[in-house]
């Protein structure tokens, strides 16, 4: 264990690793039960997404694990789930055959611009204080996850400000005010009540301070009423999930599926620009996230991120994690599922001191145990993994100071960058804003030859696609 892992080496032990795996899977284990309430209403079965998904998670993660050495956790992303259901099914009237087909495509463009180090280019070519930016604007991204699991924010929405999609999701406008909820339910109270304790032990520094709090917070969840003891006994049958998995196993790669796609050449444009939606946003949603949660960290090093740089093949750990990222989308589409990407939540293991591949291995090994005791899963509330969120986002927003906010050549890029983040829900678009105004920013200063053509190429293509999802939406 201690030779294959290098526990020692990346200063960490058997015990820390094994805690930080478990907070890892509490803080994405939502995803269990979330991406199949979304994708079956394609009409996917449900038993089949959530084996799908549990499957896609296990397979990805042990990769990611065993292969690259990191404490990464891959499940099927959020954001990601929501462009194949109501965008590519309901808005193009893709069927979900079709759209497994499209994801895998984007898998396979994944793993070619890894293998040809499109990918190492992409980060080498970021500034430093754009790298910064983006570590910083995952704090806030993670941050407001956390206050808005908490339950501690409400929406106004005037009537004509929003829209209502089928399967009763609500779109809202930019007219929507935030605000602070009442502070007199028990849910909004036990999230501070667990806000609390994660500040308390944590500021301890007691060993295992986060998972601590999760359980902590779950049981004192349990007589406020948050915690629902019934759930229990409302296990999915595992039999007929995977009865229903038979029937979405490979369907991807299928007359329905991959081949179908290309049948009608009128409708090739617009498959084309689908998928190029998805790879853009999976491959620069996993680049944040490596950047942001590797470098504050240390779990990439300098020296790695030279190796990786000057090396050809998978000689660094930045490399093989590049790698075991972009076969995730491809595994997750033959079973059965929409992409596969590496979570940000990974930061909540990272925060508990995992450092090494083993946490990801006991992540993989909690999600395939969820498959029988995904009621227990199910019962830890989104009150009690919300705090750890907060935390591990305050954390990382001390990549800030790493920023000369004086200079507004640096300020408005890295402005643009972590904020965009956080509050359009996205890591892709806080990377887009923050290239685009670096381009803009540097030819306004007389500076555009100094400008990386990577930079100037990524720029247009967010461009173009923001352009694309504007006609779609049409």
């Amino acid at each position: 264990m201690e030779s294959f892992f290098k526990l020692r080496e990346n200063n960490t032990d058997f015990s820390t690793e094994i805690l930080a795996g478990m907070t890892t899977f509490f803080a994405m284990s939502y995803i269990i039960f979330v991406n199949p309430a979304i994708l079956s209403q394609t009409g996917i079965p449900w038993g089949a997404v959530f084996l799908a998904t549990i499957i896609a998670s296990v397979v990805s993660t042990l990769v990611m694990g065993l292969f690259a050495n990191v404490p990464y956790a891959l499940a099927p992303g959020m954001g990601l789930n929501a462009f194949f259901t109501y965008t590519v099914v309901f808005g193009l009237g893709f069927t979900w055959k079709e759209a497994l087909g499209m994801v895998f495509l984007c898998g396979v463009i994944n793993v070619l611009i890894t293998v040809t180090k499109v990918r190492k280019m992409i980060i080498t070519s970021i500034p430093e204080s754009l790298q910064h930016a983006i570590s910083g604007g995952i704090g806030v991204f993670i941050g407001y996850i956390g206050i808005k699991n908490c339950g501690l924010l409400n929406f106004t929405l005037d009537p004509g400000t929003y829209q209502a999609l089928d399967g009763g999701t609500i779109i809202g406008s930019s007219a929507a005010v935030p605000a602070l909820v009442s502070f007199n339910n028990a849910g909004v109270l036990l999230a501070l009540i667990g806000l609390l304790i994660t500040v308390v032990l944590v500021i301890k520094n007691v060993k295992g301070a986060i998972l601590i709090s999760i359980l902590a917070t779950t049981i004192i969840g349990i007589p406020m009423g948050v915690v629902d003891l019934s759930k229990l006994s409302e296990s999915p049958s595992v039999a007929s999930s995977f009865q229903d998995l038979s029937t979405v196993f490979g369907v991807a790669l299928g007359k329905e599926g991959l081949l179908g796609l290309f049948a009608d050449p009128a409708r090739i444009p617009l498959v084309l620009m689908t998928i190029f939606a998805f790879s853009l946003s999976d491959t620069f949603d996993t680049l944040g996230t490596f950047i942001g949660t590797g470098r504050r960290s240390g779990i990439f090093s300098e020296e790695d991120i030279r190796n990786m740089q000057s090396s050809s093949g998978f000689k660094s750990k930045l490399d093989k994690a590049l790698f075991a990222d972009s076969i995730g989308t491809v595994i997750g589409a033959f079973i059965g599922t929409s992409n596969t990407t590496t979570f940000v939540e990974s930061a909540a293991g990272i925060g508990a001191g995992g450092r090494t591949g083993l946490t990801s291995v006991v992540t993989a090994a909690m999600f395939l145990l969820a498959i029988v005791i995904a009621p227990v899963a199910g019962m830890v509330p989104a009150q009690a993994t919300a705090p750890v969120l907060i935390i591990v986002g305050i954390m990382m927003c001390a990549s800030f100071a790493e920023i000369e906010w004086t200079d507004l050549e640096c300020a408005v890029p890295a402005f643009f960058a972590s904020i965009f983040m956080g509050f359009s829900y996205s890591i892709s678009n806080g990377i887009a804003a923050g290239f685009i105004f670096y381009c803009v920013v540097m030819i306004l200063k007389g500076k555009a030859k100094e400008l990386h053509p990577i930079i100037v190429g990524s720029s247009i293509l967010f461009l173009i696609n923001y352009a694309l999802m504007a006609y779609l939406a049409m």
